[in-house]
């Protein structure tokens, strides 16, 4: 009964190992994109305004949205305005956006996407990390210094997001909220994995994926920074973004972290189901 009991354990492992690797492609990604690390850009080197570097192929990005380096001077906690209390450490490479949650201070940025089809499911991943701006994160509504929270609102339609301010109901944590919105009604929208920064703290880069079913041939894919469920109470909130529709992994060209743990517990369980197989051959002959 104990071999029992063991052999279902592994074989579950390697069918959740299975389930891991082949949940990741199940939907194709969007076709198209490039400059998925913002390393190509028309304007001002980085660290700088989103519309002063002006990345190729995006628009948009109005407001406390920047494009970072990876040396520390044009880093996102670098001396150049807006410092945060860390970087994001993990396997990115290129550039990457940075950009203040408090809906007040930003806007969504875009990117045209062409050759799809219509009401076909597509997946999307990218890296995503946060933390929150210097002398900041006491929260006049606890009286406390408080921890953050941070997503990427993304979207796939005719038209981009847009900000309904102070238009969300009061939390009793950050104070009065915003809402977000896209204009076209059939348009695709997904939140991506939230992500809580302790107070004065930086979480690294996560690779995470969402999916979008496109409404046109052409529609717009549009990101929006959304720091402590849309509240307008500056702490502020800052997320990063970068490796944009990057399936295997910016930089690194393998599975994340987590996929490969999963992979490893399938392959050892399936390697001792079958050294079991083989001890027992004897047994089984001789009976």
């Amino acid at each position: 009964m104990a071999f029992l009991n063991r052999k279902s354990a592994f074989t579950g492992l390697s069918a959740l190992a299975l389930s891991v690797v082949a949940g990741a492609a199940w939907a194709d990604p969007l076709p198209g994109l490039v400059n998925q690390d913002f390393t190509s850009y028309t304007g001002s080197a980085p660290k700088g305004p989103f519309t002063s570097v002006n990345p190729v192929g995006w628009t948009g990005g109005n407001g406390l949205i920047f494009i970072d380096g990876q040396d520390f001077p044009n880093s996102a906690a670098g001396p150049i305005y807006l410092t945060t209390y860390g970087n994001p450490v993990g396997s990115v490479k290129g550039n990457y956006v940075e950009a203040d949650g408090n809906p007040t201070f930003e806007s969504g940025f875009n990117y045209t996407v062409t050759g799809l089809t219509v009401g076909k499911t597509y997946s999307l991943s990218f890296y995503q990390g946060a933390s929150t701006q210097t002398g900041f994160g006491y929260n006049p509504i606890t009286n406390s210094n408080s921890p953050t929270t941070n997503q990427w609102i993304v979207s796939l339609g005719t038209q981009g997001l847009s900000i309904n301010y102070n238009a969300g109901p009061y939390d009793p944590i950050y104070g009065q909220t915003s809402l977000y919105y896209n204009n076209d009604p059939n348009a695709s929208i997904a939140a991506s994995p939230l992500m809580t920064v302790p107070y004065q703290g930086t979480v690294g880069w996560n690779y995470v994926s969402v999916n979008l079913t496109a409404d046109a041939t052409t529609d717009v894919l549009s990101f929006l920074a959304w720091g402590d469920n849309g509240s307008t109470v500056n702490l502020p909130p800052i997320a990063f973004l970068s490796g944009v529709d990057s399936p295997p992994g910016l930089g690194s060209g393998v599975p994340e972290p987590s996929t490969w743990a999963m992979m490893g517990l399938g392959f050892i369980g399936l390697g001792l189901m079958a050294q079991r197989r083989r001890a027992k051959s004897p047994e089984t002959a001789q009976a």
